[in-house]
């Protein structure tokens, strides 16, 4: 049963969570390319490129009640469709506006495919695994965002972005149909819920002081790694340490190997730890505190930083999505669904806010004469300030919670 569901079920959420990563990291090597020919600002480039975590963002409540009434495989095969029509509209695209809309379109097909697979996994998986398979279909993507690097730039001397991503529109409908003609469903239908229930279920995630521990760990540390990993890293290393395209996208390669370890680890460690008394939260808390250090490190080294501390960085920053899990685990199993959904969708407003302000940040500090080196380190020092405030509020939230007496209500 178990090898059963493994191929029918967890390959082919796999697939679309690969893609998802593919096209989320793809910019980053790509974004050179896409200045130089369309003459974009970094501020142009970052709200092109965080088009997709805008329209990933939008999709995530109405996302929440379509898993919970229709189903993950129907949802998810529908919407990738969707993301092929949208990698086939960025690769035609003539115009910055033309490409947002691509990449929007991109965002939106696959604003499902994780959180689709977080709710299969719900449906078909005892509670004991779901950390293990959280890690499992990181790796995934973490697959994705490598072949997003080194890969992609060698691929690039070949062939021309826009025949990339046309490929990838074929690619993207195969994975439709393979996750539609594959997925299982629960024998068993319960009676869906009325929509105005299942709204009034959403209302109740974001009214839950449990929720708002994780929110702001979504919003600056989750959703800015993201925004640094998809864009800004490859710009910081061509900007501050001076790195060649190529050499930019060779960190980026190593730093996301090192979090497909990572992610690879969690799959095989984290159900054993959590039996040792070692649970996902304290894995979540020792992760991402060293992440925020290992970014202090890399803006105080300037252009010295090294490619170890980029690789540091991912690892340790791979422990962020133990927060999904973690904010879901308040909430009942009918939730699951918009519980993820709404965490996510803190996560990439957090995402496309990071990376567009990033780069508006970049364009006024060089307008007031900062170098391009100078002003890459001041808009990574907002971000790693955010990123710290977010962390404290994380760790004093969980000490009221143990804090607070056994009779008070603790959602």
């Amino acid at each position: 049963m178990a090898a059963r569901l493994w191929l029918t079920l967890f390959l082919p959420f796999a697939g679309g969570y690969f893609l998802s990563y593919l096209y989320r990291t793809a910019n980053a090597v790509i974004g050179p390319l896409l200045t130089a020919e369309l003459s974009l600002t970094a501020g142009d480039l970052g709200l092109l490129t965080g088009a997709y975590f805008l329209a990933f963002a939008s999709a995530q409540l109405p996302l929440g009640v379509l898993l919970d009434r229709f189903g993950a495989r129907r949802v998810e095969a529908a919407l990738l469709l969707v993301a092929a029509v949208g990698a086939g509209v960025f690769a035609a695209g003539q115009t910055s506006a033309q490409l947002a809309i691509g990449r929007g379109l991109i965002g939106l097909g696959v604003s499902a495919c994780l959180m689709a697979a977080f709710k299969a996994f719900s449906l078909w998986f005892p509670a004991e695994r779901q950390a293990s398979l959280t890690g499992w279909i990181m790796t995934a993507g973490g697959l994705g965002a490598l072949v997003a690097t080194t890969p992609l730039e060698s691929a690039l001397h070949f062939t021309g972005w826009r025949e990339i991503f046309l490929i990838l529109a074929g690619l993207t409908m195969l994975v439709a149909l393979w996750l539609f003609v594959s997925v299982p469903e629960r024998a068993e239908k319960p009676q869906p819920e009325s929509l105005a229930t299942q709204w009034a279920g959403v209302r109740m995630v974001f009214a839950s002081a449990h929720f708002w521990r994780f929110v702001p760990l979504g919003l600056t540390i989750i959703g800015g790694f993201m925004a640094v990993q998809s864009l800004w890293s490859v710009s910081w290393l061509m900007q501050v340490n001076g790195d060649s395209r190529a050499l930019a996208a060779d960190t980026l390669r190593s730093m996301n190997a090192a979090m497909l370890i990572a992610y690879v680890l969690i799959g095989l460690l984290a159900t054993g730890l959590a039996r040792r008394g070692i649970g996902p939260i304290v894995l979540l808390a020792i992760g991402v505190g060293v992440s925020l250090l290992t970014l202090g490190l890399i803006v105080s080294a300037g252009g010295g930083s090294s490619a170890w501390l980029w690789v540091a960085y991912g690892v340790f920053s791979s422990f962020g999505t133990l927060a999904y899990s973690q904010a879901a685990a308040g909430f009942p199993l009918a939730l699951a669904g918009r519980a993820n959904t709404a965490f996510n969708l803190m996560v990439f407003i957090g995402a496309f806010a990071v990376q567009w302000g990033i780069g508006v940040l970049i364009d006024a500090l060089q307008t007031a004469t900062a170098s391009p080196a100078a002003a890459h380190r001041y808009a990574f020092l907002v971000l790693l300030a955010g990123q710290t405030a977010a962390y404290v509020w994380f760790l004093l939230a969980g000490w009221r919670r143990r804090a607070a007496p056994a009779h008070a209500p603790q959602r």
